[in-house]
């Protein structure tokens, strides 16, 4: 007789997850807990909202920028007129100026999305809001002078009366020295007064046709152009290389999330390009593709293997499992 070798059945290993609880037991009422939390964090938003109150600014309009530096309006307004301010020479979507547009190495991106936004500087921002104007003699003769002359006459006043601006004591208009400038100076401070009176913004939001004055795109691009909103903006820590990314200004928490795509603005090459916003956009689409393609990459998706610090996270769990 031959002996029979009994050999020991394999059994699974133990699911914790499928034996019943053998813990302590405590009733709640998980309704009763929920209108707690609610009337508990309802409660302290109102307090700190009346403790702190809001962080929010007041809005930065035309009319606020022409009352609190009228000498830096004015500039901007000739730069407008001479087509030589930021937006002017921005590019697509606005334009179809020479020589703009970001790109990605040879790629043109900006140009390929096309002039979806037109704007003429000139006569969205300056010459149009100043046509509406009524009873005016002296603006009207201005106009029509302005009009009437050549493209070559017209850059010519605007950049004299330009140059002009930028060598006057604290660059206001009423100190500019005595030069041919043609009807620009009337065109500017024309222009001035409707802005200090409210009737440029009014203008600037209603050129569309739309019932309601609800696209501020052309007063925003007016003031980007200016000095005056990126200096409001810095005296809130809101510019580029402040890491000016914020839900609300003055010292409260902002996107905090955004800050690998900030990061980069503040680095060089980043920081030194005229295409800094494709060069960032094109390395956090890369980056973005590494991460999708993070568990088919050799090397990167042995990290976790590697270097596991899921283990320590998830301490209990792999203690029950050494226990099993």
């Amino acid at each position: 007789m031959t002996a029979t070798t009994h050999r020991p059945v394999s059994r699974p290993p133990r699911d914790p997850a499928a034996e019943p609880w053998s813990g302590p037991w405590r009733r709640f009422d998980l309704v009763k807990e929920f209108v707690i939390a609610t009337v508990v964090v309802a409660l302290l938003t109102v307090l700190l909202a009346a403790v702190f109150s809001s962080p929010d600014e007041k809005p930065i309009t035309l009319q606020a920028w022409a009352k609190a530096d009228p000498n830096d309006f004015v500039a901007t307004a000739v730069a407008e007129l001479n087509e030589q301010s930021g937006t002017a020479t921005y590019g697509a979507p606005y334009n179809n100026a020479p020589d703009s547009g970001q790109k990605l190495g040879p790629l043109p991106l900006q140009r390929w999305g096309g002039v979806r936004v037109p704007v003429d500087t000139a006569d969205d921002f300056v010459l149009g809001p100043l046509r509406a104007v009524p009873n005016d003699p002296a603006l009207t003769a201005a106009l029509t002078t302005y009009s009437a002359a050549p493209a070559d006459q017209q850059s010519k006043w605007a950049s004299a009366y330009g140059d002009a601006l930028s060598t006057a004591p604290d660059g206001d208009p009423a100190k500019v020295a005595k030069g041919d400038y043609g009807p620009v100076p009337t065109l500017t401070s024309g222009l001035l007064n409707l802005a200090a009176s409210g009737g440029l913004d009014g203008a600037l939001t209603s050129e569309r046709g739309q019932f309601y004055a609800s696209d501020y795109t052309k007063p925003l691009m007016f003031l980007a152009d200016g000095s005056y909103l990126e200096d409001q903006a810095r005296g809130q820590h809101l510019a580029g290389d402040q890491w000016g990314m914020m839900n609300e200004t003055g010292n409260y928490p902002g996107q905090a999330w955004l800050w690998l795509y900030t990061f980069w603005y503040q680095i060089k090459p980043f920081s030194t390009s005229d295409n800094a916003d494709a060069l960032v956009w094109g390395l956090m689409a890369l980056l973005t593709l590494l991460l999708l393609l993070l568990p088919f990459v050799p090397g990167l998706r042995s990290i976790p293997r590697l270097i596991p610090l899921h283990r320590i996270i998830w301490r209990d769990y792999y203690r029950r499992q050494n226990r099993t």
